[in-house]
């Protein structure tokens, strides 16, 4: 009777052990496609802001560009807004969002980082 309870008992503790671990490598594999959508993220920012200065400040056609960076589909979205200063001087302030993304339901991820960059006349 030992025997048999120590058998269901080591068994049980294996099939736990084996859960464990399988989550385990589960999180670590999204933590790694959520570094890298950072970084696929960052390289769509940097593109809206090469495009900026490139197009002397205007926003990149069309608006949101859409494009797959190692897998990653990039979205860069441009919004520009004009602000004046006490009536006397424009300032035109472009606000950039990338949002990188991956997959779908459990497994998927998405990043998304923003900046906004001034120019005035």
């Amino acid at each position: 009777m030992a025997a048999v309870f120590l058998v269901v008992g080591l068994a049980a503790l294996g099939a736990f052990m084996l859960s464990f671990s399988n989550t385990q490598q589960l999180t670590s594999a999204q933590d790694v496609q959520g570094s890298r959508a950072y970084w696929a993220a960052r390289a769509g920012l940097g593109w809206g802001l090469s495009s900026l200065t490139v197009n002397t400040a205007a926003c990149p056609s069309p608006n949101p560009r859409s494009f797959v960076l190692d897998g990653f589909t990039v979205e860069v979205n441009c919004t520009p807004a004009v602000y004046s200063d006490a009536g006397v001087n424009n300032v035109l302030i472009y606000r950039l969002v990338s949002r990188a993304s991956l997959g779908n339901g459990v497994a998927a991820v998405e990043r998304s980082v923003s900046a906004s960059v001034e120019f005035s006349p």
